[in-house]
């Protein structure tokens, strides 16, 4: 019989023809006494392997892996990959890499595929690790059942992760060592238990938390409930931004705040006139700086686009041109860090959080007492059908800014209903966001190359000396990229049209006054 082979890291490869594995998570440490004591006419060999050493956890900052019930662990110059009814993966992670693009060729790297692209790993838990190997002998003293043991610690908990071989001939007896480990595992609850046993106090990240309503909810309390829920989701992305983790923390930080802001403008008459306007400067104070850094994040993020969109010979300029707005970036990180570090700052959020915590101190408008779901109906089919009456006239003369409204209008139609939806039939509520969400993916590229347009002519004109001129090589890449994307924009006002033909059916219709308008015209 062909031993297994040690690999850096502690993992292990199959060294034996014919063999499968198992993985089971126990809530506290494993002893060998009680693993014998559930194993009766066997005898059990636990063995430690090498000298206890520190480990990782590692996910994104919204916990993708672990959502799927996936772990990964970085330890000793490896990556362990554990999943749900699937053998564990390892592989070598010399160099790392922030993102998993970025990793070195490997089971581990193929199987995360799906992993978010635009995030990055990061360390969401630590601690110590201890690897035993685990021997299963009969009465004659043959090996029936081999395993590996990691004993796990970190500093709020405990946990041990089993992987057991089935080696070939010897399927009862596996059955029997299967069974008894099973029985001390933490069952159907699995990878999500490991999380608890070794961080109980780790909350999950959630852009979009579940917030409760109910149909006779006044409103006020309702719109209290989203941005007091939606002020912490923006304080949870600040020290990623501040940290440059990814560009994914700015960006849900600014769609926070979007929510906020929509609740506020769209939640007509629940506030008091006076408190309306006083809550729209303040959201839209906290927005502003933020605005020039996601801009050029979205412009370095599709750079491979740009490139390959001109000439090899126009390269040389649009490599200039992304060469300043790295240096920009870098700039307005270094500016948008010091504030959200201010002291000022902080305890603006925090008043904010405080103000909204309950409505004792909200200035109650005449729609303040309106049930949930009668006002949301209203607000509902009003906006509803503002975007059919705008997109209907939509033809191919339809001047530019009436497009750019109807994006607007969209995403203010998409926000009232995820705001709402605790309220409505899911299935109904599912139907018709499919095509929603489609018409809107289009109108975010007719408005992407209509501001990249204007943004490149912008910096042109920025780069220009006294006389006006440009730098030749970044006049060719701007009027390149310009022409180019100024097709696109033509195409995907097209697709807009189309889009909308298909929002706009009879059975979408029908849905939307069955859900939304229970009166007589």
């Amino acid at each position: 019989m062909q031993e297994h082979k040690k690999t850096r890291g502690g993992s292990t490869e199959r060294g034996m023809a014919g063999s499968s594995e198992e993985v089971f998570f126990l809530p506290s440490l494993m002893g060998t006494s009680a693993v014998e004591a559930a194993l009766p006419g066997f005898s059990v060999v636990v063995e430690q392997v090498g000298v206890a050493r520190p480990f990782a956890l590692l996910d994104c900052h919204d916990q993708s892996l672990r959502a799927k019930g996936r772990v990964l662990i970085e330890s000793g110059g490896a990556l362990q990959l554990l999943q749900k009814e699937q053998r564990h993966l390892s592989q070598n992670c010399a160099g790392k890499g922030r993102f998993v693009q970025d990793l070195p060729r490997g089971p581990v790297q193929a199987a995360l595929s799906g992993f978010p692209e635009l995030r990055a790993f990061m360390q969401i838990g630590t601690g110590e690790i201890e690897e035993k190997s685990l021997t299963v002998l009969d009465e004659l003293q043959k090996t029936q059942v081999k395993g590996t043991i990691w004993c796990m610690s970190s500093p709020t908990g405990q946990m041990t992760i089993v992987r057991l071989q089935q080696l070939r001939g010897y399927e009862r007896a596996y059955q029997k060592v299967r069974a008894a480990i099973a029985d001390m595992s933490v069952g159907e609850q699995g990878i999500q238990a490991f999380y608890v046993g070794l961080y109980p106090d780790m909350d999950a990240y959630q852009a979009k938390p579940e917030i409760k309503l109910g149909k006779t909810e006044p409103s006020i309390e309702v719109a209290a409930d989203i941005i007091h829920t939606y002020l912490k989701v923006a304080r949870q992305n600040e020290d990623g931004v501040i940290a440059d983790i990814d560009t994914e923390f700015l960006h849900d930080y600014r769609v926070s705040l979007r929510k906020i802001r929509s609740v506020v403008s769209l939640f007509k008459g629940v506030f008091s006139e006076d408190q309306t306007a006083d809550l729209k400067r303040v959201f839209s104070d906290l927005m502003a700086p933020t605005g020039r850094m996601r801009d050029l994040d979205v412009y370095l993020l599709e750079k491979d686009m740009y490139f390959n969109l001109i000439p090899h010979n126009l390269h040389p300029g649009l490599q200039g041109m992304f060469d300043r707005f790295q240096k920009e970036r870098g700039q307005e990180l270094s500016r948008l860090s010091r504030r959200l570090r201010s002291i000022d700052y902080g305890a603006s959020m925090d008043r904010l959080i405080e103000m909204f915590d309950g409505i004792g101190r909200l200035k109650a408008g005449p729609n303040a007492d309106r049930g949930a779901y009668d006002y949301a109906c209203t607000l509902i089919w009003k906006r509803y059908r503002k975007v059919c009456k705008i997109a209907r006239s939509i033809t191919d003369d339809t001047p530019d800014e009436t497009v750019h409204d109807l994006r607007i209008d969209c995403k203010k139609l998409r926000y009232l209903m995820e705001f709402f939806a605790p309220l409505f039939d899911a299935k109904g509520f599912k139907t018709i966001l499919k095509p929603l969400k489609k018409l809107q993916d289009n109108l975010g590229l007719f408005n992407d190359y209509s501001v990249q347009q204007e943004a490149l002519l912008a910096f042109a004109f920025q780069q220009s000396n006294a006389q006006g001129r440009v730098d030749t090589q970044i006049g060719l890449a701007v009027g390149g990229l310009i022409a180019v994307l100024d097709q696109r924009q033509k195409s995907e006002r097209n697709r807009v049209i189309t889009s909308f033909q298909h929002f706009d059916s009879p059975e979408t219709r029908t849905l939307f006054r069955s859900l939304f308008h229970h009166k007589k015209e």
